[in-house]
């Protein structure tokens, strides 16, 4: 499996590339977001760890360039921004999960495992377009449309729309969303489920369209389809 890991602290690089190699991984070091972009654009990745904070072009930048070019690789960011809202825009731009520093080393193994475990399901899923009610869903290029009408959704807006959309019609609780869409390791007290479903309403549901999602007071969110 081999990793790229963006970090341009050199003890914190050397101490994260012994530990993955001793793990089994080959890892390839960016020491600044250049180097990074070019090794993103021209290899296709297992996973990437990402700091932030870099001293050319940031973190942030690097998440958008790589959404951008449709390249879906699971990224962990490691970052030693660790507020609330550091979080969400790092998961609002593309980042699959995040982990702040310090951390347990078998902390980051773990979530590298769930990381890749995750992505390989998604690249046995069996359809490349879903569709419900005039919705479709292309997953390799990132598209949703709604009565040929393009939608434009964030990364993690995306993933929650595929979720939903491969579990018609089936409830799917508030911790189930977080598990598979922001990780098992993100703040089970947060509302992120809630204010994302609003979002997708608002993008998805026109005056004249049916209504889409609908809520399950006390157990969660679905789907619903005509049968």
């Amino acid at each position: 499996m081999e990793l790229l890991l963006v970090e341009d602290n050199k003890r914190i690089s050397e101490f994260v590339v012994k530990g993955l190699e001793e793990s089994g991984f080959s890892v390839v070091l960016a020491e600044n977001g250049t180097d990074a972009r070019s090794f993103i654009a021209n290899k296709e990745w297992d996973l990437i760890l990402l700091d932030i904070m870099l001293p050319d072009i940031d973190g942030i930048e690097l998440l958008q360039y790589t959404r951008y070019k449709k390249i879906n690789t699971p990224i962990l960011v490691i970052s030693a921004l660790s507020e609330p809202e550091d979080k969400v825009k790092a998961l609002d731009y593309g980042a699959d999960d995040y982990l702040s520093k310090p951390f347990h080393f078998k902390e980051l193994i773990a979530r590298i495992n769930a990381l890749t475990r995750r992505a390989k399901l998604d690249y046995n899923t069996p359809s490349e377009i879903l569709e419900c009610e005039g919705l479709k869903l292309y997953i390799d290029k990132h598209r949703v449309e709604r009565d040929g009408r393009e939608i434009k959704l964030t990364f993690q807006e995306f993933k929650l729309l595929k979720l939903l959309m491969e579990h018609p019609n089936k409830v799917l609780s508030r911790t189930q969303i977080l598990d598979t869409v922001w990780g098992i390791n993100y703040d089970t007290n947060t509302n992120v489920v809630d204010v994302y479903i609003s979002y997708l309403r608002n993008k998805i549901d026109t005056a004249d369209a049916t209504k889409l999602i609908d809520t399950v007071k006390g157990r969660g969110y679905l789907i619903r389809t005509r049968e």
